[in-house]
């Protein structure tokens, strides 16, 4: 089952030959059927060209770098990274976390100026990969819950899907089979493996089978459809526009929950801008728009979802939240980009990190967390592609 491409790139295979063959090449034998050629296309020339049809700015690019140099100088020697407050004994979330921001802004261990850092990292979360055949096999060390392997999962599928590194394949695919092999019976993920869990946690694990099946990698539909059902009892109303954490009791429009929810939709059950429940719950993501105000103590864990969402909606909704409401001469100020990059620390010891936020990342995961997902949420210009949104918004 593919899947929305990760920023560009899935190319198509070319069709089967149908037109009636001519005697004289009767004999010849058919053209080979191409598969469609999977992978993670993050490059110079794409990012460029996505960060300008999609509103992006040299100022977040700027924000982006700065933050990266902050993660390679606090990069442990092992490789690793380490949460500074909160879940410090979830190493494997942290590494993870830290990759991604590399990869989503093109940098691998392959290419990019952070080649070496970006290496050090994938090797020690395939370092701390349990190997062998039997339950613990794909289980990351470091991860003691499955929001971890979920987030480290996504790091190596991502890796993998970018370079197709004959290394990673196995090691992605180990990973993956993990949270497969871990969903609980009606279709969510739990803390531990096997157990029914929430909406929040099933968030990580979607993305990571959504990243594995952009990477080509082994992903069951069954394992799809399951989580699938999970949103349906997650979903309320009759779009299914906003979801709660077990069950639909709860949901509300402009939550960390309703994003998650329709984010998994648009991954792993075709949810697009005119699907009635992803339009009505972007709508809904909007009463929370990034507003001039905003600081470190934001929902950050809202926004990051929210941010993505929006995203792929695309239309008026993605420019007012990018660029910020338009004021009576037309101008625009307080878009999401606005508020992250006015907070970033610049000048002091951390410069190119962001405070910890008054809030569940900056709460568990620290200044390392909170720097994260704020680089994730700058970089959602190129990480993913949206298919089928609205004309995405030009400048003037």
């Amino acid at each position: 089952m593919l899947r929305p491409a990760i920023l560009a790139s899935l190319f198509a295979g070319a069709a089967a030959l149908t037109a009636a063959v001519p005697d004289a090449q009767a004999q010849a034998p058919a053209a080979p059927k191409v598969e469609p050629k999977k992978g993670i296309d993050r490059s110079g020339a794409t990012r460029k060209r996505l960060l300008k049809d999609f509103g992006g700015s040299e100022e977040g690019e700027e924000a982006v770098m700065l933050g990266l140099a902050w993660l390679t100088q606090v990069q442990k020697p092992d490789g690793g990274w380490v949460y500074d407050q909160g879940r410090t004994a979830d190493t494997a979330p942290a590494t993870g976390m830290a990759v991604l921001a590399f990869l989503g802004a093109g940098q691998s261990h392959k290419e990019g100026r952070y080649k070496q850092t970006v290496r050090a990292g994938l090797d020690w979360l395939v370092k701390n990969l349990e190997d062998g055949q039997g339950p613990a096999a794909g289980h990351f060390k470091g991860a003691p819950d499955m929001y971890g392997q979920g987030i480290a999962t996504v790091a190596l599928c991502e890796a993998y899907g970018m370079t197709q590194d004959p290394a990673l394949k196995e090691p992605a695919q180990r990973a993956l089979d993990y949270i497969q092999r871990g969903q609980g019976a009606n279709g969510s993920w739990g803390y531990q493996a096997g157990s029914v869990g929430d909406t929040s946690i099933v968030g990580w694990q979607v993305q990571a089978l959504h990243a594995g099946q952009l990477a080509g990698l082994s992903v069951d539909d069954k394992a799809i459809k399951k989580a699938v059902a999970f949103l349906d009892a997650a979903g309320a109303g009759r779009t299914k526009a906003a979801y709660g954490y077990t069950t639909s009791g709860g949901a509300a429009p402009a939550t960390a929950l309703t994003a998650i929810g329709l984010l998994s939709r648009y991954y792993i059950d075709d949810w697009r801008a005119k699907t009635p429940g992803f339009a009505e719950g972007t709508k809904g993501l909007m009463r929370r728009a990034p507003a001039p105000q905003s600081g470190p103590s934001v929902d950050l864990y809202y926004y990051y979802y929210a941010t993505q969402v929006v995203r792929f909606h695309g239309g008026a909704e993605w420019r007012d939240w990018n660029e910020g409401p338009a004021r009576p001469d037309g101008t625009r100020t307080g878009g999401m980009p606005d508020w992250l990059i006015k907070v970033q620390n610049r000048t002091r010891a951390d410069r190119g990190s962001w405070d910890p936020s008054n809030e569940w990342i900056g709460q568990n995961c620290g200044r390392l967390g909170t720097t994260c997902v704020s680089l994730l949420t700058l970089e959602v210009y190129y990480r993913y592609t949206p298919e089928n949104t609205q004309d995405a918004p030009k400048k003037p």
